[in-house]
C-alpha cells in the first residue's frame, strides 16, 4: 500500500503539464510554502494542488502532494524512502508523512503572517532503533514570516516547533530561523539555521544546530527546481556524514478546481 502511493505521488508530478506558475523570483505567482526543510506561512492557492519531489543522499527520494480546497489552508500527504536511486534494494519508509497548514494572517505593512502547521515527515535515513528520521520532521509549529521590498523581495521567516520523533528522548521544542532573497525575476536564494534543540543530546546532533542553503528558479512559465547544500556545519554522529549534503528539488504547482 505504502509503495502504490509512493508511486502515485510521482506520477501526479510527472503527468502535470508545463502551465503551472514557478514559485521562485520577484516575478512568482506562489508563494514559498518552505525554504530547505523550514516550513514557511506560505499556503499555495485555493483549487491547486502542489507536487514535490525531493532527493537526498543515500539515494533518498520522498515525493509529496498537497491541496488547497479553500484559501489560506492546505493539507497533503508524502512518503518515501531510501536506495531509491541507486543499487540494490529499496527501503521504504515505515510511515505516510502527513502535512496541514493554516494561515491565520497574511503579512502586512506592520504585522509578519502567522500560521499554524503540522508536518510528520522527516527526511534522511530512517533509524529503526531511535524510531526517528535522521532529520527529525517538524511536528506540530507556529510560524511567522515578513516580507519587504528590497531590490526585489525579502522574507525574513522563522518556527516554533515540538517534533513527535522522541524515541532518542530529545523532547524539547525547538526553534528555527532562515530567509530568502530574490535574485531577478525567476531566481531565489534561501537560507535557515535550524537551532536542534531537540536533537542535541549528541546521538545525532553535535549541538552546532544545521545550517542550509539552497537556490530555486521558476523554469519559464512551467514549475520551480533548487538544489540544496546541507549541513553546512557538519553536525551529525553518523559515521556517513564527512562532508557537505547535496539534495535536488522539483515542484509543480497546478490550479484544478
Amino acid at each position: 500500500m505504502k509503495k502504490t502511493i509512493f508511486y502515485i505521488i510521482i506520477l501526479f508530478v510527472l503527468s502535470f503539464n508545463l502551465y503551472a506558475q514557478g514559485s521562485a523570483g520577484s516575478n512568482a505567482k506562489y508563494e514559498f510554502t518552505k525554504l530547505v526543510d523550514l516550513p514557511t506561512t506560505g499556503v499555495i492557492e485555493p483549487g491547486s494542488i502542489s507536487t514535490e519531489i525531493l532527493a537526498l543522499p543515500f539515494g533518498v527520494v520522498i515525493g509529496k502532494v498537497t491541496v488547497s480546497p479553500f484559501r489560506n489552508f492546505s493539507f497533503g500527504i508524502s512518503y518515501g524512502g531510501e536506495n531509491i536511486i541507486g543499487t540494490g534494494s529499496f527501503k521504504w519508509y515505515k510511515k505516510i508523512g502527513l502535512n496541514a497548514k493554516f494561515k491565520l494572517f497574511s503579512d502586512t505593512k506592520l504585522i509578519p503572517a502567522l500560521a499554524i502547521g503540522f508536518n510528520s515527515q522527516g527526511k534522511g535515513l530512517y533509524l529503526d532503533n531511535l524510531k526517528r528520521y535522521e532529520n527529525k520532521s517538524p511536528g506540530a509549529y507556529v510560524a511567522i514570516s515578513k516580507n519587504y521590498k528590497m531590490l526585489g523581495y525579502f522574507s525574513l521567516h522563522a518556527i516554533l516547533n515540538y517534533s513527535l520523533e522522541v524515541g532518542d528522548d530529545d523532547k524539547n521544542f525547538n526553534f528555527q530561523l532562515g530567509f530568502e532573497k530574490t535574485i531577478g525575476g525567476f531566481i531565489s536564494l534561501v537560507g535557515e539555521y535550524d537551532f536542534a534543540f531537540n536533537d542535541d543530546k549528541k546521538i545525532i546532533g553535535k549541538t552546532y544546530g544545521y545550517l542550509n542553503f539552497g537556490i530555486r528558479a521558476s523554469i519559464s512559465n512551467s514549475f520551480t527546481v533548487g538544489i540544496d547544500i546541507k549541513n553546512i556545519l557538519q553536525n551529525k554522529n553518523l559515521p556517513q556524514y564527512k562532508n557537505l549534503e547535496r539534495g535536488l528539488f522539483v515542484d509543480f504547482v497546478q490550479p484544478v478546481f
